[in-house]
Order: C-alpha cells, then structure tokens, then sequence
C-alpha cells in the first residue's frame, strides 16, 4: 500500500480547513517545510532533506509507511501550534509535551532502523 495522499491537503485537513480553499496556502506549506527540517534534523526522511511547493507531493514521496501514521500527526501538531495555537497555555503545553515525546520516538526509531541495516 502507498500513500499517495497530498501532504498539504492532509495537513489543511488535520487543521480543519477544506483543501480547496488556498486562502492560507503560502503559510501552511512555509510551517510544513519547517516542520519538514526538523524532521530530517531528527533523521526522518531523506537525506537532503525535503520539502513541498503545493498539492502535487504525496506523503509516498516523504516516507516509507512503517513511519507514515507518526509523521502524519506529527506534522499535524507542528503546523497547528505554528498557524492556529489553542487559547489556552495548558491545551498549548499538552501539544508541547506530545510533539516533544513524538520527536524522541521518531528519532529513537529511525536510530534504530539505522543500527538494523547496518548488521
């Protein structure tokens, strides 16, 4: 199975606004190529790095699917305490805590999928 779906319209969906509308196009694809560095900071993705000019990059374009589902809602956190923060400081310190805890996890696993494919 790969996933073809866009990674901007997966993201605008996650921030709960319909993929048609392009009003917020340019900012949110500015929060995903950030988010997107520090994901190859954390050693997930391609080597040199990725990023997305518009609709046309699939999440199969990023990353194999044993790492799809955490990148996904990951990436979802990022944009969504970048773009549209909660109100409130203890609902932004919640999503604070679970991207901090997704980092380690994401870099602790592919730290792992490096040491198996060097044996």
């Amino acid at each position: 199975m790969v996933d073809n779906e866009s990674i901007l319209d997966a993201t605008k969906r996650q921030l709960g606004l319909d993929p048609e509308d392009e009003s917020f196009d340019v900012e949110i694809m500015i929060h995903i190529n950030s988010t997107f560095f520090t994901l190859t900071h954390l050693g997930v993705g391609p080597k040199p790095g990725f990023s997305i000019m518009g609709r046309g990059e699939k999440w199969s374009d990023f990353i194999g699917l044993d790492q799809i589902a955490a990148v996904k809602s990951y990436m979802g956190l990022k944009v969504r305490l970048i773009f549209d923060p909660p109100a409130t400081g203890p609902a932004t310190e919640a999503m604070e805590r679970q991207t901090e805890q997704m980092e380690w996890r994401l870099n602790a696993h592919m730290e792992e999928v490096k040491w198996e494919t060097l044996q």
